[in-house]
């Protein structure tokens, strides 16, 4: 039977823990090439002191070869475009082309607004929202090359990583929430951008057990028995992830998917409201009246 990603070369960012190394794993065991690119940080983004260079992404890649697949380990930074194209042009090097892009790198640094410090905002939007856009940049570039040359569709895939707190909120993250939304237009504004060159862009919304959602929910460290089904597994993620990557997924793009536990749905943030006409101007007061009114209709469609 042939494998659902076999002769592809796929990117994930993050590779080394959690969903990332979950992912890697998925899409070696499909047939896939994989670059794992890690840095080991901290969970809040920071260089770990205990974590060599290359030490958890080359771990991962030592596994995958070790089970018969083809891995390399990538340490640059992806916050950076530099690092950013660095870590295409390894792929390229490597196996000689690029077919998916995996961004799942992200950090976690709860602050409530008022006591966020600069740093605080910068490292959570650094590691989120660079991290993302500068390798699909990279990514987009190459597939834009491979189309333009071949006059052909790149068939270039991109799975983004957002969290429903970047669709709805969440208290005491406003950095992460911030950046986790941003991640959602920028896949759904590249899926439009990338459409040209044969480019599908998707974002997942998953959640699974990770050194972040237990520092969150510490319940969630705790496995059940290895017969019974673990939902909370970050591998019951990874499948939709190698369907988004594979050539199958050419009709999806530009789609938000939440996916956990034995749950799967599609999110339309950009869905309109009730809405009315406006006469004019219209004043404060009127215009407050207009909002209320919405505001109920809504609650009652609600309901």
């Amino acid at each position: 039977m042939s494998q659902i990603c076999e002769g592809r070369v796929a990117i994930v960012t993050g590779g080394g823990r959690g969903l990332g190394r979950a992912h890697a794993h998925a899409l070696a065991s499909e047939g896939a090439a994989v670059v794992v690119n890690d840095i080991g940080a901290a969970l809040d983004g920071s260089k770990a002191q205990d974590s060599p260079a290359g030490g958890i992404a080359q771990e991962v890649a030592d596994e995958i070869r070790q089970a018969g697949g083809q891995a390399i380990a990538n340490t640059d930074d992806v916050t950076s475009w530099a690092g950013a194209e660095r870590l295409v042009q390894s792929a390229v090097a490597a196996f000689g082309r690029l077919d998916a892009l995996v961004c799942n790198a992200g950090n976690l640094l709860d602050r409530d607004l008022v006591d966020m410090s600069q740093q605080d905002w910068e490292l959570v939007i650094s590691v989120h929202l660079n991290g993302h856009a500068a390798p699909l940049h990279h990514a987009a570039r190459h597939w834009r090359a491979v189309a333009e040359e071949t006059g052909e569709p790149s068939g270039g895939r991109a799975v983004l990583t957002t969290s429903t707190a970047g669709i709805w909120g969440a208290a005491g993250r406003t950095n992460y929430n911030s950046a986790k939304a941003g991640i959602v237009l920028l896949g759904r504004s590249a899926a439009l951008e990338l459409a040209r060159y044969g480019v599908c862009v998707n974002v997942i919304a998953p959640y699974a057990r990770t050194r972040m959602t237990i520092s969150l929910a510490p319940d969630l460290a705790q496995v059940p028995p290895p017969d019974r089904f673990d939902p909370w597994d970050p591998g019951n993620v990874s499948p939709l992830v190698v369907w988004l990557c594979s050539a199958e997924a050419a009709p999806v793009t530009g789609e938000v998917f939440e996916i956990h536990a034995q749950h799967i749905g599609i999110i339309e943030p950009s869905r309109h409201g009730p809405r009315t006409e406006i006469e004019g101007r219209g004043k404060p007061t009127e215009l407050g009246q207009l909002v209320e009114r919405l505001l109920a209709e809504r609650s009652e469609a609600a309901h």
